[in-house]
């Protein structure tokens, strides 16, 4: 045992089980303590608009502040309604879907939630389309119609993975006459009506929720008074840990401090371990003007790629290689890129370029979030490459605001990203990152991997889509749009004056502050 307290949670078959918690259940006592729990990470917040962001930071803050129709209880894969009455699809052909509104709902300024508020919310979000927003996780929707309570989605084809989709940040309701049509809410208010509200923000440095007493949903327990602080490196969220500024941390501990938790630590802390399905990619800049635009300059930089190194060298064993996509424990998940670049190669490299006629060394620039374990990380693939004589690469880093507009921007002709599940399904791998208009803003588009992502789409059974996600991965292993770096597990650290820790986070994007409390 690495700390007092473990707790794992399996993906298994594509499905996040929660594991059984075992020899220790922490019970509150007479919940005397009033002052709030704090808690770390280093997740920024992008927006607080929900149609401003499509991050971590953004949507651990938007579960907490904000409702969808359906949402996802702890461990489970199946979305269960929560602004919602109900919801259905209409009919056989998966084209259709249909959701009631609760109707004794109010957003947090105290005004009536409608389905006119859920069809402007999705509508306003689409047509805003932000650079760094979350439209690209909904190319199917073609129209939203709201006749009172009632609200009916008409998608452009067979979409069984629409209800999980409704269950993220991305289906975040506002209040229509409170967010502009055209473009982002400015300042620090919020006017949501998930179970908490936010009573105060400081961008990139804290923000403080208090239970909402509005909320009527799918939650049934009332949180305590949380203040989210936030830090822009894992150093100093580390060294805020240790001297006692927070209670709770969460994403991301440093490498080297993770792998320092004494096996009996005496501390008190809790460490609470998920087998994540967060993983990391490295993502080429394929618009032209790049150099990363040739398909042979990416193929040899897969081809020399060498993870082991990365994986003991940066992360010191707290991630596992990555050959594909899809991480383990999803369906399809193959070893597509193991297949095809089984060993770091200089000679496989060499020769594809010579072949392609690209001179060297090839120059680019290697774009990265502003971290120490980042740049490690970066320096270990720049010491890879140019070790080999064919390539010369430039490392440039910013903070996590300046990254995204500025690889959204192609500034990068690669650079890392980390992608953490939206829902527990492998379509959450595949269209938004390797889909025409995905997320990562490559500017990667292929019609195989397009039709082959509406293939998979079409199957309410997700084994059935199996086949066509391993092609996918094929297809991708070729055209190298991405290379699959690592995947890793997710720790929560807690003290042990706090209860519920090991509910905050089951691998998805649901971060529930509500389920924390004082012993």
């Amino acid at each position: 045992m690495r700390s007092t307290v473990r707790l794992r949670i399996l993906i298994i078959c594509g499905v996040l089980v929660a594991a059984a918690i075992g020899g220790w259940q922490l019970l509150p006592s007479d919940e005397v303590r009033t002052d709030p729990i704090s808690v770390g990470t280093t997740d920024e917040v992008t927006s607080l608009d929900p149609a401003g962001a499509y991050d971590a930071g953004s949507w651990a803050i938007y579960s907490n502040i904000y409702q969808s129709l359906l949402t996802f209880k702890p461990g489970f894969t199946t979305p269960v309604p929560d602004a919602a009455r109900d919801c259905r699809f209409v009919g056989t052909k998966l084209t259709t879907y249909e959701c009631t509104l609760r109707d004794d709902l109010t957003f947090s300024n105290g005004h009536k939630i409608t389905g006119e508020d859920v069809r402007y919310s999705f509508e306003r979000m689409l047509a805003i389309k932000a650079d760094v927003g979350p439209a690209p996780l909904f190319p199917t929707l073609k129209r939203v119609q709201a006749a009172g309570q009632k609200v009916t989605f008409q998608l452009s084809g067979r979409d069984a993975t629409f209800p999980l989709k409704l269950a993220t940040g991305a289906g975040s309701i506002v209040d229509h006459t409170a967010y502009p049509a055209k473009g982002l809410r400015e300042g620090n208010a919020v006017d949501g009506s998930g179970p908490y509200v936010l009573k105060a923000y400081e961008p990139g440095v804290s923000a403080r929720l208090e239970p909402n007493p509005r909320y009527k949903g799918a939650v049934t327990k009332t949180g305590r008074t949380i203040v989210v602080k936030y830090f822009k490196e894992s150093e100093e969220l580390a060294n805020a840990w240790k001297a006692k500024q927070v209670d709770v941390t969460h994403r991301q501990m440093p490498p080297a401090f993770l792998n320092a938790l004494g096996d009996e630590s005496k501390d008190g802390t809790r460490v609470t371990e998920a087998a994540s399905a967060e993983i990391r990619n490295l993502n080429f800049n394929t618009r032209p003007g790049s150099v990363m635009s040739k398909l042979a300059v990416r193929q040899a930089v897969a081809a020399l790629i060498d993870r082991p190194a990365i994986v003991t060298g940066p992360y010191q064993g707290t991630v596992e290689p990555l050959y594909s996509l899809i991480p383990q424990g999803f369906v399809g998940h193959s070893t597509a890129f193991y297949d095809v670049y089984p060993e770091p190669s200089a000679a496989k490299a060499k020769q594809l370029l010579r072949k392609a006629g690209v001179d060297t060394p090839v120059e680019f620039t290697l774009g990265h979030r502003k971290d120490a374990t980042y740049a490690a990380e970066a320096a270990e693939i720049k010491k890879q490459l140019e070790e080999t004589g064919l390539f010369k690469v430039t490392v440039k880093s910013a903070d996590w605001q300046n990254f995204q507009k500025e690889y959204a921007a192609g500034k990068f002709d690669a650079y890392p990203i980390g992608w953490f599940p939206d829902f527990a399904d492998s379509d959450n791998f595949t269209a938004p990152l390797v889909g025409t208009g995905n997320a990562l803003h490559n500017g990667y588009s292929s019609k195989k991997v397009d039709s082959l992502v509406a293939a998979t789409q079409q199957y309410s059974d997700r084994g059935r889509a199996a086949a066509d996600f391993k092609s996918i991965q094929d297809e991708v292993a070729q055209d190298v749009p991405l290379v699959p770096l690592w995947q890793k597990k997710d720790y929560v650290l807690s003290t042990e004056a706090v209860a519920g820790s090991q509910y905050l986070s089951d691998g998805t994007g649901i971060w529930r502050l509500w389920e924390l409390s004082w012993i």
